[in-house]
């Protein structure tokens, strides 16, 4: 990796794969199997991006006492037919394949639970584009140990990558919160779950809505970083 070659980390559903409802049915089943109400569409949708868990509790209004087992329900659906109804975004593999083509080290970090993430990549062929793959703990209930929401996520792919500069790609409020909590720049994607103005309230340095104005967006900011790099050198400083 040259000095100017800023790795870049993506967050997952929404960004690399739109869960075509995989997330969104499987969470209605979960709630019509335990006799709870299914909120409206857009509310299921709003729940794709933060934890599981979390939304379950504060957008769902699922009884603390239930949520264990809500969140099995949930998983054996996405299992049996959530994974194969999810399709990858126009534009990513290309995107993907010319960042490995160019030794751009790219990374994914999700607040799905790891093992998950990296079935969802191995169904759609391209799990081995990545250097890392970080997301949550298997229990997601549990205070596990290891990288705590989407800031601590983040970081630990910015430590598999041995990088402290980054760009995160991320289309909800939690991933740029995140990726500025760590001090990177957040590039918001506008094809995945976020509402009006969300992105750009968050603190994304940037909204694209296709691949091309991506993969242009963060050689901008990288042709940045390198005059800023060069400055710096200039004035002799270290």
């Amino acid at each position: 990796m040259t000095s100017t070659t800023v790795p870049v980390i993506f967050d997952l559903d929404g960004t690399l794969v739109d869960p075509a409802g995989g997330i969104t049915d499987g969470i209605a089943s979960a709630l019509r199997e335990f006799g709870l109400p299914v909120p409206a569409q857009d509310v299921l949708d709003a729940m794709i991006g933060p934890k599981l868990s979390d939304s379950l509790l504060n957008i769902a209004a699922v009884p603390p006492a239930m949520l264990a087992a809500v969140i099995r329900s949930y998983r054996m659906h996405y299992l049996d037919t959530g994974i194969s109804q999810s399709r990858l975004y126009p534009g990513i593999v290309e995107l993907l394949d010319s960042y490995v083509a160019a030794g751009r080290p790219v990374a994914v970090a999700t607040q799905k639970p790891e093992t998950l993430a990296q079935l969802v990549l191995q169904h759609h062929k391209i799990a081995n584009r990545f250097q890392s793959v970080r997301g949550s703990a298997v229990n997601e209930t549990a205070a596990a140990a290891g990288p705590v929401g989407k800031t601590g996520i983040i970081a630990a792919a910015m430590a598999d990558l041995r990088t402290q500069h980054a760009v995160m790609v991320g289309d909800r409020a939690q991933d740029v919160a995140g990726a500025l909590a760590n001090g990177l720049d957040c590039v918001g994607v506008g094809w995945g779950f976020a509402l009006d103005g969300e992105l750009e309230e968050a603190g994304a340095v940037a909204v694209v809505h296709d691949t091309p104005s991506l993969r242009t967006t963060i050689e901008e900011l990288e042709s940045v970083r390198a005059a800023a790099l060069s400055e710096v050198r200039n004035d002799g400083a270290v």
